[in-house]
């Protein structure tokens, strides 16, 4: 339940914003945030199909096969539906650029135009003006729903969800005492990564070691080695593994101009000089994530004059699971929005980000591995979740102090532990309803594979 009014960008002085914070618990005490109740008509299988009328439907058995795997990997996929039950909820009416998906497998660690590895959210594909409180309820529930991946107690459970909801308070606060630029120029650097993992387990901190040196490995020269082969003319041509790797029509080199010129016109006059020194090699759809899987995802080979490649990352752009419910978009793509977004968001983005639109599909580009990594969840004991739940909230507060809002929230959520505990007690039920609509989506999987095959004739 959103307010009538809400603002998005955050000019009014300081002291304004921490007052209307601090009227917003009369209007929303802060307990209320605990407030979860599931609507009577509630069915999330159904927006999940939904989903799946505009996507390429050979590939919605691998969506529902990877959401099967836990009530975790569900929810992963299940951004619509949480957003669904999230404008249901109590809300401050307070918008920032929000995530839209700020789950713990959306922030990771990559390369700034600096070449400098940080930490920080790195999918947007939902992003668009939200309420605050939305992410960080994704962000929390999804730390109860990875800790019980990995059969933590309830107590830890809970002591990661308040943790990470208090790293969230604290965090916003801090950030609302500074100037507009310093906020701007914050970032989560390599050396705060190893600080934080430093508090960790012996065997979490090897993991976060390791993780950063893959990342630094994990370039296009990296990628060219396992993921393409000289072709009988002496070019190169990306390797098919069917359903997962494939050649589509979209993607033919006869309609990889126009799209090219699209693409280059929404890059900066800078990137656009240096992409005019690649020529292209090959393109191929392939299949990602959870969330994503049949959306139209295509990797792209470019060489420059020396041989040396550049993959770029297609993804297909589609509305954003909130704007049904926090309003529009004032872009006029979906493959803007998500670049937009990227760039408010993000400490420091990817030079190569920017959209298309091609055959009535909306896109958005990025590099493709360029020194990505993420931290693997499965291998995180209760400290160590709540060490990682704790960066990924620092993340995340910055992300949402760009538009001003942080005095009007850290002023809502005090210097008090009240709101942590009731964010951390709606992670604690959302978890549990997940776990119902994983457990229907396994229902609903086995009932089909049980029906009878129509007999010929």
């Amino acid at each position: 339940m959103i307010s009538s009014t809400h603002q998005v960008v955050h000019n009014d002085s300081a002291e304004q914003q921490r007052q209307r914070g601090k009227e917003l618990r009369a209007a929303i005490p802060r307990k209320r945030l605990a407030e979860f109740s599931p609507a009577a008509d509630r069915d999330p299988l159904a927006i999940l199909a939904e989903q799946n009328r505009g996507r390429l439907q050979p590939l919605v058995p691998v969506r529902f096969e990877r959401m099967s795997e836990s009530p975790f990997a569900f929810y992963r996929g299940a951004a619509a539906v949480m957003a669904a039950d999230l404008a249901g909820t109590p809300s401050t009416g307070v918008y920032v650029q929000a995530c839209g998906d700020a789950h713990l497998s959306n922030f990771g660690v990559y390369a700034a135009p600096d070449r400098e590895l940080i930490f920080d959210l790195n999918d947007f594909d939902e992003t668009t003006p939200g309420p605050w409180e939305w992410d960080v309820k994704r962000l929390v529930s999804s730390i109860v729903l990875a800790g019980e991946q990995q059969n933590l107690s309830a107590k830890d459970l809970g002591k990661a969800a308040v943790g990470t909801a208090a790293a969230y308070r604290i965090s916003i606060r801090r950030l609302a005492t500074m100037p507009a630029l310093d906020r701007y120029y914050q970032r989560i650097s390599k050396a705060e990564i190893l600080r934080a993992a430093s508090s960790m387990d012996q065997a979490a901190q090897q993991v976060t070691a390791k993780t950063l040196r893959k990342a630094e490995r994990n370039t296009s020269e990296r990628a060219l080695k396992k993921l393409a082969i000289a072709d009988v003319e002496g070019g190169l041509r990306i390797v098919e593994q069917p359903p997962l790797v494939e050649h589509l029509p979209i993607f033919d080199v006869d309609r990889v101009r126009p799209i090219v010129e699209a693409y280059l016109r929404s890059v900066s006059p800078d990137i656009a000089a240096l992409l005019s020194l690649y020529r292209f090699q090959d393109a191929a759809m392939r299949v990602v994530g959870v969330g994503s899987v049949g959306t139209r995802c295509a990797i792209v080979l470019l060489t420059d004059p020396s041989g040396s490649p550049l993959f770029l990352q297609l993804k297909e752009a589609n509305s954003s699971v909130l704007e049904r419910f926090a309003g529009a978009s004032s872009f006029a793509t979906p493959g803007e929005r998500v670049v937009a977004g990227q760039r408010m968001m993000q400490a420091a983005s990817d030079p190569f980000l920017g959209w298309f639109s091609a055959e009535g599909v909306a896109f958005y580009v990025r590099q493709f591995r360029d020194m990505k990594g993420s931290i693997d969840l499965a291998l995180l004991q209760a400290k160590s979740l709540l060490r990682y739940g704790e960066l990924c909230a620092r993340a995340l507060a910055r992300a949402h102090s760009q538009l001003g809002a942080a005095a009007t929230i850290g002023a809502y959520l005090g210097a008090g532990e009240t709101a942590d505990h009731a964010l951390a007690e709606f992670g604690e039920r959302y978890a549990e309803i997940t776990r119902l609509d994983h457990a229907k989506l396994l229902a609903q999987s086995s009932d089909a594979s049980e029906q009878p095959e129509k007999q010929e004739g």
